[in-house]
């Protein structure tokens, strides 16, 4: 079996899939980080981190790529490592470096270097001839201002090396445009300690519904494994409030997505990568928003292998090793699944839970009410709901596209330390689990408990929880999760 360097990791969901595929495969993994205290702190107490799990856990200054690698050499020296991996956006570029440094398997470090910033993927996807968006890259507000009349209004914001939607915003005129700037210039340093961009990318507004495709490339051959609904709310911030996998395509639609994600995949040099490539379905065909050379977030993952077998946290490990992965399909009884969001809409402390009525106007649109389960019992999942156990001391997926109420904030902070909870507010939380769980359809349940502090959302770095359903008959998993999160609302006081 193998053993894994694993440098740096997400915190959320993510940080506990790619460990439980190193080890269901009876392989084991070495766990080098910069800041262990990251990882602790993220964890509910008296709960270890996964990632904590490692046969070594090792600190070194990862951000300092020169260093690190006459480091990891001495490493691999005395360990022996088969291959290196992370799942951090961040690292994706070093881990690329360190196996080619190494003579290890993956994907070209140029390649994922590429991908990994925004600016440089979409000039390489230009230059493989893809059709795209109109767009410039910009360094202040001053070149900005005069590249907005080129692009036109309204147009999107993005920074070129951030993650998780962060500071990503629909600007429709100069004032915004700078005000998008001001608030970018304040953040001038990762939420790994890594001096950003002072770039920004400014993109013509895409219409259309979004997906994503998800895929593994091995070997020169990149094969789709299936494509994602998407659903975005909080404008003009651009929030993943949901997903539903498969999406609900034709055969028309479903095989343009796909076409177009192998394209960018190919456009930009990707081989031995499970990819996440973003795409609009506009009125003039597909165009991709961002390719990610690594499995989706937000545990799409999980949707994926509740349909269809298919473990693309798996077929990380196995590309690393320098295997191919098994893509076979198997039955899962599952036609569909899907997971949905719970939004802040206001900043305070979460005290509790108040049941609400009405019906699910769909996913996207429910992700945006203030929407958490409520303490008590389930008596059909349409007019009531419960709240299970949180996972969070702080609101906040934290560094991560990843579904996982329990980690904390980074970068901007969700909120100090969180406020105590009456032991009341925690049981009336706890004491829902099971009924909510049990309710048909229901795959996974991850709420915020009383007392923690929350911000009113404004990227992917901000959900309370989560709900995942499945639907066994056909694609109804986006409408289950609406009608489960439809009825419920937290109940947020100022303080």
């Amino acid at each position: 079996m193998g053993h894994l360097l694993m440098v740096e990791s997400w915190v959320g969901a993510m940080g506990r899939l790619l460990p439980r595929a190193i080890t269901e495969a009876g392989h084991t993994f070495t766990f080098l980080t910069r800041d262990l205290q990251h990882y602790l702190r993220s964890a509910p107490e008296g709960v270890e981190h996964p990632l904590l799990g490692a046969r070594h856990v090792l600190t070194a200054d990862t951000n300092d790529l020169p260093a690190l690698l006459p480091h990891v050499a001495d490493l691999h020296a005395a360990l022996g490592f088969d291959g290196v991996l992370s799942s951090c956006d961040y690292y994706l570029p070093a881990v690329a470096g360190i196996a080619e440094h190494l003579g290890l398997p993956g994907p070209s470090a140029r390649a994922v270097t590429t991908a990994c910033r925004k600016d440089r993927t979409r000039r390489a996807l230009e230059a493989a001839g893809l059709p795209g968006p109109r767009f410039a890259v910009c360094d202040g507000f001053a070149a900005a201002a005069v590249a907005a009349q080129e692009v036109g209004y309204p147009l999107v914001f993005k920074p070129v090396d951030l993650c998780a939607g962060m500071f990503v915003r629909r600007v429709d005129d100069e004032a915004q445009l700078a005000e998008a700037h001001r608030a970018l210039d304040a953040f001038p340093v990762n939420a790994r300690g890594q001096l950003r961009s002072p770039a920004v990318l400014l993109e013509e507004l895409l219409d259309g519904p979004e997906v994503s495709v998800e895929t593994v490339s091995y070997g020169g051959v990149t094969r789709a494994v299936g494509v994602t609904d998407k659903s975005v709310g909080g404008a003009p911030a651009f929030i993943e409030t949901g997903h539903m996998f498969p999406a609900g395509l034709d055969s028309e639609g479903t095989a343009a997505a796909v076409e177009t994600a192998v394209a960018a995949v190919s456009g930009l040099g990707l081989d031995q990568v499970v990819a996440h490539t973003e795409i609009k379905l506009t009125a003039a065909g597909p165009r991709v928003v961002e390719v990610n050379p690594r499995p989706a977030g937000n545990r799409i993952t999980e949707l994926v292998r509740h349909v269809t077998g298919i473990d693309l946290a798996g077929a990380c490990v196995d590309l690393a090793l320098g295997r191919e992965p098994d893509l076979s399909t198997r039955s899962t009884g599952v036609r569909s699944a899907a997971i949905g969001f719970l939004l802040p809409r206001e900043d305070g402390v979460l005290e509790g839970y108040d049941v609400g009525r009405g019906g699910p106007d769909g996913l996207g649109e429910s992700r945006e009410e203030e929407s958490v389960a409520v303490p008590g019992d389930v008596s059909d999942g349409k007019g009531k709901g419960v709240a299970v156990p949180g996972e969070v001391r702080e609101v906040g997926q934290g560094d991560a596209p990843d579904a996982a109420p329990w980690s904390a904030r980074e970068g901007t902070a969700v909120g100090a330390a969180p406020a105590t909870p009456t032991e009341g507010a925690a049981s009336g939380v706890r004491s829902g689990v099971a009924g909510l769980e049990a309710l048909p359809g229901v795959l996974e349940v991850r709420l915020a408990e009383p007392g923690v502090r929350v911000r009113a959302a404004g990227d992917n770095n901000g959900y309370l929880g989560h709900i995942m359903a499945a639907d066994t008959e056909g694609g109804g998993a986006r409408h289950r999760v609406a009608e489960l999160l439809a009825t419920v609302r937290p109940r947020v006081a100022a303080r």
